[in-house]
């Protein structure tokens, strides 16, 4: 049997809601970061940086495009023949057949894959965070402790706990209680959804509540784990973090890596962000263009002017046109003669000529305005924008479009138009 000490199950299935139209093609981490990444680069990044060779990713909510992004995990270095990246997505039983109805559910489902590894421990990680983290420390803490399971915590604000799973330590770090998202938290140590189980231990607390809905690690795992007086430790983790599970968390983090000297370093040598690449031709900057602080991907032509923003690959940026702490994702291109400030423009969307995003005052999207919000505009992967038209502040509009889906060739703020102009 083949022995590995330990290995990584990446919860990746999510459908991430709170994107909107982003995740309407595809599971939350495989949307575009950074101009070049997609979300889940940066979890399967920290394995293989971390010395970890094999890794089941496992998909659910529209996996296509996660799929071939992933292939067989060459960015990675995880072609392996034993081990390297699996993808685990549910499949037909003859008994039990069931979709993965929650993050240790899914785990579950694949014990048997688990175990053909024999591994000593299992890293349980989800694939929605921005972050880098060598998982090869959180386990030498792990054996130190001689823990059942550890959890990466991480401190927050105490007046932002109450958001949290929250846990409470003595003074080894052990943990003595867990208050899932308390009005009163009695600390501000914040459960990151990583996990390092001891194997035997995983398994078992998984048999035994396998008929649980919605089997869950923070809500069933690892609370068993708890009353059955298993050590369970805090690993404190204190560097970047980022939760990119809402519109304005996303343009968030993309914009704090064009700061000056951002918190988050996207180059650095020694701990390197890996992603599928392709060989294409380089930017092109016409003469009248103008970049300033932006990040530009592979195959892209800019001619006009472009500020503080993030730009995928084979992007067009027409003649006179204005971006402003914008993100453009790959594929999209944008007229002449436009202005666009605040936006989230999704892969292959077409902006036309003379088109203004991010106008008038900041109102409540009249469906979401949960999801849409602090001013942002956002356009559905493949939408066309017709010539001429602007778009409110916290609108929404995804799918192709003519001018006379925009009544006086404005949308007010607030507005959703998605699909067959139908407004909603």
């Amino acid at each position: 049997m083949v022995k590995k000490e330990m290995i990584a199950m990446l919860l990746a299935g999510g459908q991430g809601s709170r994107l909107g139209v982003l995740t309407t093609r595809m599971a939350k981490p495989a949307v575009p970061f950074g101009g070049r990444y997609r979300i889940i680069d940066f979890p399967l990044s920290n394995c293989i940086n971390s010395g970890i060779d094999t890794v089941g990713v496992l998909t659910q909510y529209q996996p296509l495009r996660l799929n071939t992004h992933i292939g067989i995990g060459i960015p990675w270095d995880l072609d392996r023949n034993v081990g390297g990246v699996t993808v685990l997505p549910p499949f037909e039983r003859n008994i039990n057949t069931d979709w993965y109805t929650g993050t240790a559910n899914a785990i579950y489902q694949n014990i048997e894959y688990m175990e053909s590894f024999n591994p000593d421990y299992v890293l349980i990680l989800s694939g929605d965070h921005i972050y880098k983290m060598d998982y090869e420390v959180m386990l030498d803490f792990h054996k130190k402790k001689g823990a059942a399971v550890t959890l990466a915590v991480m401190p927050v604000p105490m007046e932002e706990a109450s958001r949290f799973g929250i846990v409470v330590t003595n003074g080894s770090r052990l943990i003595t209680e867990f208050q899932e998202k308390p009005e009163n938290p009695s600390s501000n140590l914040a459960s990151m959804g990583i996990y390092i189980f001891s194997w035997k231990i995983l398994k078992e607390a998984l048999m035994a509540n396998a008929d649980q809905p919605n089997l869950d690690f923070g809500k069933h795992v690892i609370p068993y784990c708890h009353e059955k007086n298993e050590k369970i430790y805090a690993y404190e983790f204190n560097s970047y973090w980022k939760d990119v599970g809402t519109l304005h968390s996303y343009w968030e983090a993309n914009m704090e890596l064009i700061d000056i000297i951002p918190e988050f370093n996207l180059y650095e040598e020694y701990w390197k962000i890996y992603t599928k690449s392709q060989a294409v031709p380089p930017t092109y900057v016409g003469n009248d263009a103008y970049v300033e602080r932006t990040i530009v991907g592979e195959r892209t032509g800019i001619y006009g002017r472009v500020y503080a923003s993030v730009m995928g690959g084979d992007v067009l940026v027409g003649e006179g046109s204005e971006i402003r702490d914008s993100i453009i994702m790959n594929g999209a291109h944008i007229g002449r003669g436009c202005y666009i400030e605040k936006a989230i423009i999704a892969e292959d969307a077409v902006i036309g000529d003379n088109v203004r995003l991010g106008t008038g005052d900041e109102v409540d999207n009249d469906t979401r305005p949960d999801i849409y919000n602090h001013g942002l505009v956002t356009i559905g992967e493949r939408s066309v924008i017709p010539d001429g038209v602007s778009i409110g502040k916290n609108s929404v509009v995804s799918g192709e479009f003519t001018a006379s889906d925009f009544e006086g060739g404005a949308l007010p703020p607030g507005s959703t138009l998605i699909r067959g102009g139908e407004r909603r």
